[in-house]
């Protein structure tokens, strides 16, 4: 366990080293960015399994901050590499895995800043309902992209949240992958246009049907009623009792979203017209 920045690019620094020896194909330390993430303990499992399917397509600095506000005041950080074959060497990311203990919970900028690589975007991966509190804000205000996942929200607080977000889209470009999923149903409603809509019926997460009352809200000027029936994903929606058709395929994995909003570096104004219009 590693206690100190030093310590973790020691650390690293071994792993990078140990990882060339002889008999192993060379290694190249090519990051192309710094990945933040922001981890609560029921969030964990979800965050490793998202980075072990992530790291391939976006190899980086990944740095798991795990805020542990109950246990007493401690700093641990362990570092790890993730190696690909790439041709005739092989591609490392570094993963380093903070955890927050007791007090430094509340202020998790001043551990990840120094361990930014330097030069890079920075994004952060929000695990779960944010407080949007000051913690919030201090990794906001590091961060060059924010990712959250509405779907993760209890459906009782999405309105509040998303007007608490929608305070933030100022100061960082902001990306909620719950968004991301409703892409190809907006494909299809956008194909069976032109219609009047002042009734929508949708079968989805909460998330997804506020959005896309809020993203129609925002593209024809004028309010709409809705149905909401819940379903674990996007199902069916009509428009003024018509049935739009069924994007074709299957729905992208999240890993498969997430790593399509980290090739993203400007800001989504229609997203954010969405939000801002979301019952």
């Amino acid at each position: 366990m590693a206690a100190n920045v030093a310590e973790i690019e020691r650390e690293l620094a071994e792993l990078r080293d140990a990882a060339s020896e002889p008999g192993r194909p060379p290694t190249l330390r090519t990051s192309v960015m710094t990945h933040l993430a922001w981890v609560p303990p029921e969030w964990e499992e979800a965050a490793e399994r998202t980075l072990a399917g992530l790291a391939e397509r976006h190899p980086s600095r990944t740095i798991l901050l795990f805020p542990r506000p109950d246990e007493s005041d401690s700093l641990d950080m362990d570092a790890a590499l993730q190696c690909f074959p790439f041709g005739d060497k092989a591609v490392c990311a570094e993963v380093i895995r903070v955890r927050l203990c007791g007090e430094r919970a509340g202020h998790p900028a001043s551990v990840a800043t120094p361990l930014l690589a330097a030069d890079l975007p920075v994004f952060c991966r929000w695990r779960g309902l944010p407080a949007f509190d000051d913690v919030f804000d201090e990794l906001v205000d590091v961060s060059d992209r924010l990712i959250v996942d509405s779907t993760e929200w209890p459906s009782d607080t999405l309105s509040q949240g998303y007007e608490e977000l929608a305070k933030r889209f100022d100061r960082t470009a902001v990306s909620d992958i719950a968004w991301a999923r409703t892409e190809r149903w907006r494909r299809m409603l956008a194909a069976a246009w032109p219609f009047e809509c002042r009734e929508l019926s949708i079968r989805s997460t909460a998330a997804q049907a506020l959005l896309l009352v809020g993203w129609l809200r925002s593209r024809l000027g004028h309010d709409i009623a809705f149905e909401h029936e819940p379903a674990d994903s996007l199902m069916s929606v009509h428009v003024d009792g018509v049935a739009i058709d069924a994007p074709p395929g299957e729905a992208p994995p999240s890993s498969d979203l997430l790593s399509d909003e980290l090739d993203t570096f400007t800001r989504d104004r229609v997203f954010e017209d969405a939000v801002r219009n979301a019952p």
